[in-house]
């Protein structure tokens, strides 16, 4: 499915297992920018192995791909809704996450919902301008990286 974003066209596509190194360099990246306050709970090579034998051939991940055949986003659903969103850092704020949100909400017509860190605002506002509204504030103690978190739902 080719879909434009910031004059930008993306192949939004179901990821393969020759996506799961790159997948992952997105994560990892996306993830050091946007949260540089929070604690890894696995290192690169952890989170790489991770995406190799676990997220890509066991969860249903998409992928956006850009014009160039590099990928610039990843987004792993799970029965309930968004288990994974991340984009290049510098692919935010152009509305390639609006996308994956839009696929998301096409492929779970039924409502999603989806666990982000307290101290991630920016994803707080972006889940929040999509419709989502805040269910739920715990402390992390149920998060690997033990950080305080926020579940936030939609429904249509």
């Amino acid at each position: 499915m080719d879909l434009v974003s910031g004059g930008e066209r993306f192949a939004l596509r179901p990821a393969t297992e020759g996506d799961a190194e790159a997948a992952a360099n997105v994560w990892l990246r996306s993830y050091d920018a946007a949260l540089p306050s929070v604690r890894r709970a696995h290192d690169d090579d952890g989170v790489r192995a991770w995406f190799r034998y676990v997220v890509v051939p066991e969860c249903e991940t998409w992928v956006a791909e850009d014009g160039g055949g590099a990928l610039a986003g990843v987004m792993v659903l799970d029965e309930a809704g968004i288990d994974q969103l991340y984009l290049e850092p510098e692919r935010r704020g152009h509305g390639l996450g609006d996308l994956f949100v839009a696929k998301a909400k096409e492929l779970r017509p039924g409502g999603l919902e989806l666990w982000t860190f307290q101290v991630n605002e920016s994803a707080h506002r972006f889940y929040l301008r999509h419709g989502f509204t805040e269910a739920e504030r715990t402390d992390g103690s149920r998060n690997e990286e033990r950080e305080p978190d926020v579940r936030f739902v939609w429904q249509p």
